[in-house]
C-alpha cells in the first residue's frame, strides 16, 4: 500500500557556503494528490527545499523521502527518480536551452531512452496542454516569456511525472494566463499528480490550495489547511501576512451580526452566497457538454432547442474548461462567451437560477460535480447538472 505522503523531509540541513544554513532541521510531509502550496519571503528556502525533492541538491544532514523510500544520489536512483518528480523553475530561462521548442520539450523523453513514437506523442500531448501546438518549430529565443514559461512547463509535463514542483509559476504572468495556469494544474492534480507550488499570492493560496506550507528562514513555521493558517494571526503579523478578502469579510461578519465562521468561504461564489440571500425566480441548471463526445447533433441550434433557448443566447451562457475545450476554442471549433473563468461564472448563473453551458473533457466531468458538491454543501443550496448528448 503506497504512503499516504508522497514525499517526507526529515531534519534536513544544508548549507551553500559551509556555514549559513538555508534549510535548519526541515521536518514536513507532502500529502499525496493533493495540491501543496508553499508561502515564505524571498530567500526563506523554498527554492532551495525543492532542489531537494528531486535531487539536485543533497542534504548536509537529515533525509529525503519519495514514496516512503530514503532518495538514493546515484545516477540511475536520479533518473528514475526525476522521471517521477519534475520541476519547473521560477525563470524559464534556467531551464530552456534548445533550439527550438520541440527540441527543449523532447529532451527529457529522449535521456530515458524511449522510442521515438513515444517521445513524439508525449510532445505532442504536452504542447497540447499548455496550448503552444502552434509554435513547436518556434525558436526558443523568439518566444515571450510567457511563452517561455509554458514551454518550460511543456518539459516537464513530457516526462509523464507523479509530482510537479512549481516554483513561483505565476511570477510575470498577466492574469488570463495565471487562470490558465491553475486550471491546468487543477486538471493535472485530478487526473492523480500530486502539485506542489510556492507563490506570494495569498489569495491563491487560500482558494486553490488543499494544504499550506510556510516557511521562513529556513524553518517550517506552519502545515496545515489554508483556512487555519489565517488564523494564526500572530505568525502571520511576524511575517507580514495579510489575511485574503474572503477569509477577512468573513471574519467581519462572525464579529458584526454572529454570522457562523464556519464553513470558511474561499472564493468570491462562496462569499457572496454567505454575504447575500439569493432568491431564485426559477430553478437553474449547469449543462455539460463533453467536447471530446461532440458531434453535429450538437451544434448551437440543436442545443437551443434541447435548452428551449433562443440561438442568440447560446452564446451568452456558455463557457470552456479544460485543455481540450480552450484548444477547440482556440481552433475555431467552439464559439463561447466565457474563455476564463467560465466554471466559476456557470456555478454562479446556476445557483440563482439561470441556465449556463459548460463545454468540457469527459475526464472532467467528476471534478465539476465536485465543485458543484462542495458549492451546495458550502451554502446549502441545490444545483441541477444536466450532461447534454443525443445517444
Amino acid at each position: 500500500m503506497p504512503s499516504q505522503n508522497i514525499l517526507s523531509a526529515r531534519n534536513i540541513c544544508f548549507s551553500y557556503d559551509g556555514s549559513s544554513k538555508a534549510l535548519k532541521n526541515v521536518m514536513l510531509d507532502v500529502p499525496r494528490g493533493k495540491k501543496t502550496v508553499f508561502l515564505g519571503p524571498n530567500g526563506s528556502g523554498k527554492s532551495t527545499l525543492f532542489l531537494h525533492f528531486n535531487g539536485i541538491l543533497k542534504p548536509d544532514s537529515g533525509k529525503i523521502l519519495f514514496d516512503g523510500k530514503r532518495l538514493g544520489y546515484d545516477q540511475s536512483s536520479l533518473v528514475r527518480l526525476r522521471e517521477n518528480i519534475a520541476v519547473v523553475f521560477q525563470n524559464p530561462d534556467d531551464q530552456i536551452f534548445s533550439a527550438n521548442v520541440e527540441e527543449d520539450i523532447a529532451f527529457g523523453p529522449l535521456n530515458l531512452c524511449l522510442p521515438k513514437e513515444e517521445v513524439d506523442a508525449r510532445v505532442d500531448e504536452a504542447l497540447s496542454l499548455v496550448g503552444l501546438t502552434k509554435l513547436r518549430k518556434r525558436p526558443t529565443q523568439q518566444l515571450s516569456f510567457g511563452q517561455r514559461k509554458r514551454v518550460a512547463l511543456a518539459g516537464a509535463l513530457a516526462m509523464k511525472p507523479k509530482v510537479l514542483i512549481m516554483d513561483e509559476p505565476t511570477a510575470g504572468l498577466d492574469t488570463e494566463m495565471v487562470h490558465e495556469l491553475l486550471e491546468l494544474a487543477d486538471e493535472l492534480n485530478h487526473l492523480g499528480i500530486t502539485i506542489i507550488m510556492s507563490t506570494h499570492d495569498v489569495e491563491t493560496a487560500y482558494e486553490w490550495a488543499d494544504e499550506v506550507r510556510v516557511i521562513s528562514d529556513g524553518k517550517i513555521l506552519f502545515a496545515g489547511k489554508p483556512e487555519l493558517l489565517f488564523t494564526q494571526s500572530e505568525l502571520l503579523h511576524k511575517l507580514g501576512i495579510i489575511p485574503p478578502i474572503a477569509f477577512l469579510l468573513n471574519e467581519q461578519m462572525n464579529k458584526s451580526n454572529g454570522e457562523p465562521i464556519k464553513p470558511y468561504p474561499k472564493s468570491f461564489l462562496e462569499l457572496s452566497h454567505k454575504l447575500f440571500a439569493h432568491k431564485k425566480a426559477k430553478d437553474g441548471c449547469f449543462n455539460v457538454i463533453c467536447v471530446n463526445k461532440l458531434d453535429n447533433s450538437l451544434e448551437p441550434n440543436v442545443i437551443a432547442r434541447m435548452l428551449k433557448i433562443n440561438l442568440k443566447e447560446i452564446h451568452k451562457i456558455s463557457g470552456v474548461y479544460g485543455t481540450l475545450a480552450r484548444r477547440l476554442l482556440n481552433e475555431g471549433k467552439l464559439d463561447v462567451h466565457y474563455r476564463f473563468h467560465a466554471l466559476e461564472h456557470g456555478l454562479f448563473q446556476a445557483s440563482i437560477g439561470e441556465e449556463f453551458i459548460l463545454f468540457t473533457d469527459s475526464s472532467l466531468c467528476t471534478l465539476v460535480e465536485t465543485k458543484i458538491k462542495k458549492l451546495e454543501r458550502t451554502n446549502g443550496m441545490s444545483i441541477k447538472i444536466r450532461h447534454l448528448h443525443t445517444k
